[in-house]
């Protein structure tokens, strides 16, 4: 019988149910309006100040990256050259350095060569003098040699000692 009574009140409404209905909910609204809506409201506020903070935020450090990524790429470009250069300059000093040793073992060879020539020549001149030396000693004691044979000889005596008259003479005559 209850649900009969209820249902029939739903199908059927009276005036003084809708009345107290509409009075109790506007008392709701008013009581919800003074003590639950102010901070509803308030807090969607702080909470829509602080999402839009958080954007901003967001965006300034999306700008912030975008700086720095910039900043990186161009001291990335910057390292770059400064290696391009140090490599350059390296190579450059390489080939001075390579250049510098052809040309100095080159003169240092010239010098050896000199040197070796210097030395050969001077060799060379002290050996046609010691062969000198030698072929005048070997001439003299070869001359010691037939003079004593000759000079033993009487006869060989005289014929020297005219052939030597006469060769003195010529030699004279044609001064």
């Amino acid at each position: 019988m209850l649900l009969i009574f209820l249902a029939n009140a739903l199908i059927e409404p009276e005036l003084g149910m809708i009345f107290w209905t509409f009075l109790t909910f506007g008392i709701l609204l008013i009581v919800l309006r003074k003590v639950a809506w102010g901070p509803i409201v308030t807090g969607l506020r702080e909470r829509e100040t602080s999402i839009d903070n958080a954007l901003s935020e967001a965006q300034r450090a999306r700008e912030e990256i975008r700086h720095l990524s910039a900043q990186n790429e161009q001291l990335l470009i910057e390292a770059r050259a400064e290696r391009d250069r140090m490599l350059r300059e390296a190579k450059e000093m390489r080939e001075k350095i390579i250049s510098d040793s052809k040309i100095s073992a080159q003169e240092e060879g010239r010098k050896m060569i000199t040197l070796a020539k210097e030395s050969i020549e001077k060799e060379k001149i002290a050996a046609m003098r010691q062969l000198r030396e030698q072929v005048v000693t070997l001439s003299m004691e070869a001359a010691k040699k037939i003079l004593k044979n000759e000079l033993q000889n009487p006869d060989s005596q005289e014929k020297l000692v005219t052939e030597y008259l006469k060769d003195s003479t010529d030699t004279s005559a044609q001064n």
